[in-house]
């Protein structure tokens, strides 16, 4: 199940990276209130399985913003293995996170993880709590140079881009903190292409792949797909997932 809760976070919402890494002047969307609806889909051969939901949303804080990511099973897959997350994220106004919990409940394992950040000379820190039943809660320190993301601010900056000024094939990298890890994140602009949506309809959308990476190269998760409108509110459309058996894709359901 860790690439259904990695396509829960990374996508329905859109999980990705560094704008500041990037060319290109910022597209300056307007976050003060959205909410965005998404259908997860198990894909085996012939076989389609719509088996969670989740909505992003996001709302003006004083100087910055609140997102929230909440994703939840389907009835008949709750029978198979229920999972009730949920991503928060309180952001500055420059879309750097300030604060970013992960609230985990998928079968009978329940968990709370805590990253708070901050940023002194050219250097992103963060001070992690992680809460587990039963156990002392575990304090972890993680350090990048640059600026660091989460898995829910790290899509809303890549939203904010202008894609029009890349160039197709380019690669930028950045830092994701977790409860308890760092990650490199590999990010590479492969253009436009037309996709088809659940309920058929086609789309044109900007292709953005990602990696995931440890210190040393090591991979951490299986790569990930991402494909956003080419209109001026730069939707996440749709997600896509390798399994060892077909793909989970994740759909916006209101194209």
């Amino acid at each position: 199940m860790k690439m259904f809760s990695r396509l829960k976070y990374a996508a329905v919402a859109l999980v990705l990276a560094a704008a500041m890494l990037m060319p290109g002047r910022a597209h300056a969307l307007n976050f003060a209130s959205e909410r965005l609806d998404y259908q997860v889909v198990y894909h085996w051969g012939l076989i389609w399985k719509h088996a969670a939901n989740a909505t992003l949303s996001i709302k003006r804080s004083g100087t910055g913003y609140n997102a929230m990511l909440v994703g939840r099973t389907r009835s008949w897959a709750d029978k198979v293995y229920p999972v009730r997350d949920t991503l928060k994220c309180a952001m500055n106004s420059d879309l750097t996170p300030r604060t970013y919990k992960k609230l985990t409940h998928e079968k009978s394992y329940y968990a709370r993880d805590v990253v708070n950040f901050s940023y002194s000379n050219g250097t992103t820190r963060g001070s992690c709590v992680r809460y587990r039943r039963d156990r002392a809660p575990q304090r972890v320190s993680l350090v990048a140079r640059g600026r660091a993301y989460d898995m829910l601010s790290v899509f809303y900056m890549l939203r904010n881009l202008n894609f029009g000024s890349m160039t197709t094939g380019k690669t930028y990298n950045t830092t994701i903190f977790s409860g308890k890890q760092k990650e490199n994140l590999r990010i590479r602009y492969c253009g436009v292409q037309t996709i088809k949506m659940r309920n058929g309809t086609q789309h044109k959308a900007y292709h953005v792949t990602f990696t995931f990476t440890q210190d040393g190269g090591r991979k951490s998760s299986d790569g990930i797909d991402a494909y956003l409108s080419i209109d001026a509110r730069r939707i996440p459309l749709m997600l896509v997932g390798k399994l060892p058996v077909g793909e989970v894709k994740v759909y916006y359901a209101g194209a």
